[in-house]
C-alpha cells in the first residue's frame, strides 16, 4: 500500500503532460555501457573529462561507423519496400497505424492515445505496442531520405516512452488498481509491457536503429534516450520471462538479439547467455522426438522453427556459432522435415488448431540457408526446381499425432492430413481425429481454423464457435466439445494397396472414439468410426466441406460437390443404426478475422444402450462432376478389436480388414 501513491503519481506525471519533452542528454546511458569496450576509447575519454555532450556525439559517430556487428535481418544494400508497406508508412505520419492483419488501420489521434481500443480484441491492443509500422517508416526513410519519416518516428518513439512508463506492479497492487478509478494504469501495464510485446520491440528496435541511424533526426541526445529505453526493455524481459510455450521462445530469441547486437552494454553477455540457455533447454522440452512442436499447431510449429533458426543466424553471423550444440541444429532440421511432410503442393499447410493458411515458400528459402545439403528442404525452397522430393509419400508422426496419406507431391496429388495426438498447449483445439483433404489442386475439407484469439465476450464467443469440436471433421456426443484429447495410434500401415491408420481417443467420460482410415488404391478413402461405451445420447459424425455448391441426397445420406474445375468429391455415410442427415452452420477461417461460409453436415445416430455405434463413410474424389458414382458399404464382421467390411464403387468390390493388437 505504501508504494501505491508513488506509482499513481508517476503515472499521472507521465500521462497528462501534454507536451513532448524536448530531447535531452540522458547521462544514464554512459553508466549502462562498458566504456572500455573496443572502439569506445574516445567516448570514455570525453566522458571521464566531464565533456558529456561531446561524449554522446562520439558515441553516435561510433555506432554510425560500426562494422563489427552484423544484423542478418537487414541488408542495407538491398532494402526494398512494398506498396503495402509504403501505405503503412504514409498513414503512420497521420497516426493511422497498421496494428494487426485482421483489421484495417485505425487513427489514434493527433495526440496519440496509446490506450485506444477500437475493437475489444485483446490482440488488437497488445499488438498496438509492437509498433509494426515503425520498420516500414524506416524503409521509407532509408530509400527516400525524406526526413519527415525519421522525424515522425522519433516523435512517436518518444511519445510512446513518455505515455507508457514501465511500472513494476505486483499482484496485490494490480488488484488494488483494478478496482480503483485508475484501473487503466494496471490495464495499460498489462498490454504495453507484457514480456512478449516487450521482446518484440527489443528485436524490432534493432532494425529501426539500423534504418534510421544515418538520419539528422537521430541525434546524439536521442541516442542516449534510445539506449536507456532499450536496456529497460532487456532488463524487463530478463526478469519476467513467460513460464512456457512459444512466448518463452520468442523472448529468449530476442534476448540473444539484444546481447549480440549491442555488446557495448555491461549486461549484454548475460542477455545473450540467458537466451541461449533457454533455447537449448526448451528445444528439448517443446519438440517431440518425431520433430513436432508440443502446441500441435502447424502455424506455431513453423514460427518456432523460425525462432530457433533466427537465433542461430544471429549468433553465427557474429561469431557465437559454438554456443548451440549439434543436437540443437539436428532438432531444427527434424522440425523442418516434419513440417514439409505436412505441406500441400501450393506451399500451404492445414489450419489445424489456431493455424492460419500462410504460404511457406519464403520460410523454406530461409531454412535452406541453414541446411544447404538437405535436398528435401531445397526442393521446397525452390518450388521443386532443385533438390529432391522426399522418398516417402505417406508419412506418420506417431508421437505428435500427425499423419499424411499421399499419392504424390505435385498439385494433382490426392492427400489427406490427419490430426490425432496428445493433449496440446493453449493453441491446440479439441479436434482429435479431424482431417483436411487435398485433391487435384483443391482443398476439399479445410479445417475450421480459429478466426480470433480472445477479448471481450463477443470476441470470445467468435473464437469459441470456431474451436468447438462439432465444426471439425470428427465425432461428438450431443455436439459437445471433447472432454479429453489424448489420441493414441493403434495402427499405422502404409504398404500395399490398402493403407491404414487407426486412432483412438477417450473423448468423453463414458465414450471413446475409434477411427479407422483406409486409403485405397492411392485414390479414395473409407473411414470407419466407432462410438464405444455406456454413454447414451446423440452421436454426431461431422463433415465440413469447402465453399461451393453441393448436391444433397438425404435419403441415401449422400452428397456430391459441384465445384468449378476438376476437383470434386462424393461422400456417402452408412451406419449400423438409423442415421439422420442434418445440414449445419458452416464456416472456415484461413486468416485472422476472415471467414468463409461453407456447407457442413452431421450424420446423427441415437445411442440408447451400451451397443457400439458404427459408421462407414466413403469419400471418393472425382474430377468429372458428371461421372456417376454408385457406392455401397456394409460390415461383414465386427469384434472388439477388429473390423471387416465390404465396399463397392460402381460395382467394383473391395474387402477391408483391420485387426488390432490387444
Amino acid at each position: 500500500m505504501k508504494k501505491l501513491p508513488k506509482i499513481i503519481l508517476c503515472f499521472y506525471l507521465c500521462l497528462f503532460t501534454n507536451t513532448v519533452w524536448a530531447q535531452s542528454l540522458n547521462e544514464d546511458a554512459f553508466t549502462l555501457l562498458d566504456l572500455n569496450y573496443p572502439g569506445l576509447e574516445e567516448v570514455n575519454r570525453l566522458y571521464n573529462e566531464g565533456n558529456k555532450e561531446d561524449a554522446a556525439q562520439a558515441l553516435l559517430k561510433y555506432y554510425q561507423n560500426r562494422k563489427s556487428i552484423i544484423n542478418p535481418a537487414i541488408n542495407l544494400d538491398s532494402i526494398t519496400i512494398s506498396k503495402q508497406e509504403q501505405e503503412w508508412a504514409d498513414e503512420a505520419l497521420k497516426h493511422t497505424f497498421y496494428v494487426h492483419d485482421g483489421y484495417r488501420p485505425f487513427n489514434y489521434g493527433k495526440d496519440i492515445n496509446w490506450q485506444y481500443w477500437p475493437v475489444k480484441d485483446n490482440e488488437l491492443r497488445w499488438q498496438l505496442h509492437r509498433h509494426k509500422w515503425f520498420i516500414p517508416m524506416g524503409k521509407a526513410y532509408y530509400l527516400s531520405k525524406d526526413e519527415k519519416y525519421a522525424k515522425e518516428w522519433v516523435y512517436q518513439y518518444r511519445d510512446w516512452v513518455r505515455k507508457n512508463p514501465l511500472l513494476e506492479i505486483d499482484a496485490q497492487e494490480y488488484e488494488i488498481l483494478s478496482h480503483s478509478k485508475t484501473k487503466d494504469v494496471a490495464e495499460n501495464v498489462r498490454f504495453a509491457w507484457r514480456p512478449l510485446e516487450t521482446s518484440h520491440r527489443l528485436a524490432d528496435q534493432i532494425n529501426q536503429f539500423t534504418l534510421f541511424l544515418s538520419s539528422p533526426s537521430f541525434t546524439a541526445d536521442f541516442l542516449t534516450e534510445f539506449l536507456v529505453n532499450y536496456r529497460r526493455h532487456a532488463f524487463h524481459v530478463l526478469h519476467n520471462y513467460s513460464a512456457e510455450g512459444n512466448h518463452l521462445l520468442f523472448e529468449a530469441q530476442r534476448m540473444i538479439y539484444a546481447g549480440v547486437f549491442f555488446p557495448e552494454f555491461k549486461e549484454a553477455v548475460s542477455w545473450r547467455e540467458s537466451g541461449i540457455k533457454i533455447l537449448n533447454k526448451e528445444i528439448e522440452k517443446q519438440v517431440y522426438e518425431d520433430g513436432g512442436q508440443y502446441e500441435l499447431d502447424l502455424g506455431y510449429h513453423a514460427a518456432c522453427i523460425d525462432i530457433f533458426q533466427k537465433a542461430l543466424f544471429m549468433a553465427e553471423s557474429n561469431g557465437f556459432h559454438n554456443e548451440f550444440p549439434q543436437s540443437y541444429i539436428k532438432t531444427v532440421e527434424n522440425m523442418i522435415v516434419f513440417f514439409l511432410n505436412l505441406n500441400f503442393p501450393d506451399s500451404t499447410y492445414p489450419c489445424f488448431s489456431d493455424a492460419s493458411r500462410n504460404n511457406t515458400w519464403d520460410r523454406f528459402r530461409n531454412w535452406a540457408k541453414l541446411f544447404p545439403d538437405n535436398k528435401q528442404i531445397r526442393y521446397f525452397a525452390t518450388l521443386g526446381k532443385e533438390g529432391k522430393a522426399p522418398d516417402n509419400l505417406s508419412k506418420g508422426f506417431l508421437t505428435s499425432g500427425f499423419f499424411t496419406f499421399r499419392n504424390g507431391w505435385n498439385k494433382d496429388a490426392t492427400i489427406m492430413m490427419i490430426k490425432a495426438g496428445p493433449k496440446g498447449e493453449w493453441h491446440c483445439q479439441p479436434d482429435n481425429g479431424t482431417f483436411e483433404l487435398w485433391f487435384n489442386g483443391k482443398n476439399l475439407f479445410p479445417d475450421s481454423g480459429s478466426y480470433v484469439y480472445g477479448g471481450d465476450k463477443e470476441v470470445a464467443k467468435l473464437r469459441n464457435w470456431f474451436r468447438q469440436t462439432a465444426v471439425h471433421n470428427t465425432l461428438t456426443l450431443n455436439n459437445k466439445d471433447l472432454e479429453t484429447t489424448q489420441s493414441v495410434t493403434k495402427q499405422w500401415k502404409t504398404d500395399g494397396d490398402i493403407q491404414v491408420l487407426v486412432t483412438e481417443n477417450p473423448s468423453y467420460k463414458e465414450l471413446k472414439h475409434r477411427r479407422f482410415i483406409f486409403f485405397i488404391d492411392a485414390s479414395y478413402f473409407v473411414i470407419v468410426d466407432e462410438a464405444i461405451g455406456t454413454a447414451q445420447g446423440t452421436i454426431n459424425l461431422h463433415y465440413q466441406l469447402c465453399d461451393g455448391k453441393v448436391n444433397i441426397d438425404s435419403q441415401n445420406k449422400k452428397l456430391a460437390t459441384a465445384y468449378e474445375g476438376n476437383s470434386n468429391v462424393v461422400l456417402q455415410c452408412f451406419a449400423n443404426k438409423e442415421v439422420k442427415m442434418e445440414e449445419k452452420e458452416g464456416w472456415y477461417s484461413t486468416s485472422y478475422r476472415h471467414r468463409t461460409k461453407r456447407p457442413a453436415f452431421a450424420f446423427n445416430v441415437e445411442k440408447t444402450s451400451e451397443e457400439t455405434v458404427s459408421y462407414i463413410t466413403v469419400i471418393y474424389p472425382v474430377k468429372d462432376i458428371n461421372k456417376k458414382v454408385d457406392i455401397s458399404a456394409k460390415f461383414q464382421e465386427k469384434t472388439r478389436n477388429s473390423v471387416e467390411l465390404e465396399v463397392k464403387i460402381n460395382g467394383k468390390k473391395k474387402t477391408l480388414k483391420c485387426q488390432l493388437q490387444e
